[in-house]
């Protein structure tokens, strides 16, 4: 219970609290400046390793833990006012000042200096808020503004070597350190110091924060992401106070404050409190809810039940999820076999299956008609992640199928050689892939469950074997000239009865040879061969391309006067058609209409005639009596001009 000055028989001196009040205050001013000190060069030492070594693992070690100190510190100076003001409440002359009175210029800091000088003498800011909130508020601030500035889940795993093993050391020491004050809060009783409870909650915090973080400098190695990671994530720990902490001082502004009453401890942490063992959550809360607004969960008859059903109402559901425990559900492309104690019972198709809960009864899954792809050899970098190329962009490396270029999926495998009279071997490369699954009916599903560990490694090594024991009898000409098709249906009949002679549940579907890389001398030679071949056929090519131009030149000129006889018959045929037409119109004509249809016809005639020929009309009428004459000159002579000329003026007559 806060104690009153101004209450009625109030005697502070007989108060434990109030007794040790100036031992209390020096102890905590000590624990401030040591503390502090230490994160403030913390924190110096993590700014200059980030600007030659940004993202590293020392940044992140040393900014959390000097965060985890200055939250302490936070919390070491809240309870230091306190302690202070019950001091001067039994020694006002030890302290030079009174209760009622605020603190001398002289004796503050430069914090508090600064924070007097925003207000007035009587109205200033320290004076209605007052200091130990912008204390609190700033310490808080300025630890979880480092731990975002280095909050960063990409770290990669750093050697740090005889260094980090000195300073996990330091970080050790420190941590004993805090773990003997801690000792000592929690052995404090109530009565004698209330606010030691909430010290060694946040100083547990303190002491885990150094601790992992020592820990991850003692693990870190370059091939090891988690120390890296972890060093990041523990300061979730202290961020999270911080933040408790932040907005606690920032509600504590709108509490009034009355120097004549016993202030209370701000920085207290809900947070802080659930670190300890074993846990007790619901505990905390209802202590907290309880102490902070009176409210007694005990009282409410709901909670006492629920805290009464609560084991045997865990139990039911423990035994249902056990019994639940044996409905299996097997996807579509999957199967399952039921063993019950132990020994296979059935194969289960698809679907939902029920049987005895775990672990007298379990259900083995066994794949469901899904085809692999199997090279017969991997080397060390095809189990690396597979990175997607894009469409539009330059073709990925394995695409690369050029003879001098390195597969990874290429087998080398010994051939026989002849050169002249003499036998020898020859070595060439071949990728050669088998596509399998696991057979569809239940025996095989059994098989390839329990008569084998590895499948893809029994296809593999029995691949090997037929490999070898098939072209160790084969030369590198046969090799080369038999069909692909034909020696991938050889390998893989033989394969597939190996594997069923090993009882492996396991069906060949095809046998692919992908290439065949022979060496570098067979190489070259059967380039020159091929390029024959292809000039060879090349030319054949253009001998059949010429061959058909030509042929469909003389088609296309034999169409064309086909065509043109064609159109000329038909034209003659017609104008004869029409003459013949016009011929018996004509005798109909004449037939109905005598000789007005012959003058009809003279008339037409002789109108198509003279369409285009130059007239000269002349009337009777003219001249009178004499009859008229006609200029000739201007007309040519239908004559021979060798002829002798005739009289230009003839007279015409009527």
């Amino acid at each position: 219970m806060r104690f009153d000055l101004d209450g009625e028989g109030a005697t502070a001196a007989h108060l434990p609290r109030f007794q040790r009040a100036g031992i209390q205050a020096r102890r905590l001013s000590r624990l401030t400046y040591v503390l502090g000190a230490l994160g403030v060069i913390g924190l110096v030492i993590s700014l200059f390793v980030d600007l030659f070594s940004p993202n590293s693992l020392w940044t992140a070690v040393l900014t959390n833990s000097s965060a985890s100190l200055l939250v302490l510190v936070s919390a070491l100076q809240s309870a230091q006012v306190v302690a202070l003001w019950r001091a001067r409440v039994i020694a006002p002359d030890e302290t030079a000042t009174s209760p009622e009175e605020p603190i001398a210029a002289d004796t503050q800091g430069w914090y508090d200096r600064l924070l007097t000088r925003v207000g007035g003498a009587g109205t200033s800011m320290v004076g209605q808020i007052g200091a130990p909130v912008f204390w609190l508020a700033g310490w808080a601030l300025l630890a979880l503004i480092s731990i975002s500035m280095i909050w960063n889940l990409a770290l990669i795993g750093t050697n740090v070597g005889l260094t980090g093993s000195v300073v996990g050391g330091l970080l050790l020491l420190i941590g004993f350190g805090l773990l003997v004050l801690e000792r000592q809060f929690s052995n404090e009783s109530v009565a004698s110091w209330p606010e030691a409870e909430q010290l060694a909650q946040i100083a547990r915090l303190t002491i885990g924060t150094l601790l992992i973080a020592a820990l991850c400098l003692f693990f870190s190695s370059a091939d090891r992401v988690w120390p890296a990671r972890l060093a990041v994530l523990i300061g979730l720990l202290p961020g999270l106070v911080a933040v408790e902490l932040l907005i606690r001082a920032l509600l504590s502004i709108f509490s009034p404050r009355n120097e004549r009453l016993e202030p209370r401890l701000v920085a207290s942490s809900f947070g802080a409190g659930l670190l300890r063992w074993p846990p007790r959550p619901l505990t905390a809360l209802q202590n907290e809810l309880h102490n902070r607004f009176g409210i007694d969960l005990r009282q409410i008859w709901a909670f006492t039940f629920m805290r009464r059903a609560f084991l045997p109402v865990m139990v039911v559901i423990v035994a249902l999820g056990w019994a639940l425990s044996g409905v299996h559900e097997i996807p579509m492309q999957g199967r399952g076999i039921y063993e019950r104690f132990g020994k296979p019972v059935e194969v289960m198709g698809p679907g939902l299956h029920a049987g005895l809960p775990w672990p007298f009864g379990t259900v083995l899954p066994v794949e469901n008609g899904v085809v692999h792809e199997l090279a017969t050899s991997v080397s060390e970098g095809a189990g690396a992640e597979q990175t997607l190329d894009p469409a539009e962009g330059p073709p990925p490396p394995v695409a690369n199928r050029l003879w001098d270029a390195t597969h990874i999926n290429d087998k080398s495998q010994v051939i026989a050689s002849g050169s002249g009279d003499k036998q020898s071997f020859q070595i060439v490369n071949m990728d050669v892939r088998f596509v399998y699954r696991i057979g569809l009916d239940d025996q095989a599903a059994m098989a390839a469950t329990y008569n084998s560990a590895d499948i893809p490694g029994l296809i593999r090594s029995t691949a090997s074997r037929v490999l070898v024991h098939d072209f160790a009898s084969r030369t590198l000409d046969q090799l080369l000239g038999e069909q692909r098709s034909d020696l991938a249906a050889d390998i893989g009949s033989a394969v597939a009865r190996d594997l069923k002679k090993l009882d492996s549940g396991v069906e060949i579907l095809a046998t692919v040879v992908e290439s065949i890389h022979p060496p570098a001398g067979a190489a070259n030679a059967y380039h020159a061969v091929q390029a024959a071949q292809i000039s060879a056929q090349a030319l054949i090519s253009r001998e059949r391309g010429a061959a058909a131009d030509q042929a469909n030149l003389a088609q296309l000129h034999a169409s064309v006067a086909h065509d043109q006889a064609a159109a000329n018959s038909r034209e003659t045929l017609a104008t004869a058609q029409s003459a013949d037409l016009r011929f018996n119109a004509e005798q109909q004509g004449y037939a109905k209409a005598g000789q007005a249809f012959l003058l009809e016809q003279y008339l037409s005639q002789l109108t198509q005639g003279m369409t285009h020929a130059k007239l000269l009309v002349l009337d009777h009428r003219l001249g009178g009596t004499s009859a008229p004459t006609i200029d000739l000159r201007s007309f040519t002579l239908p004559v021979d001009p060798a002829a002798s000329p005739k009289s230009a003026e003839q007279p015409m007559a009527e």
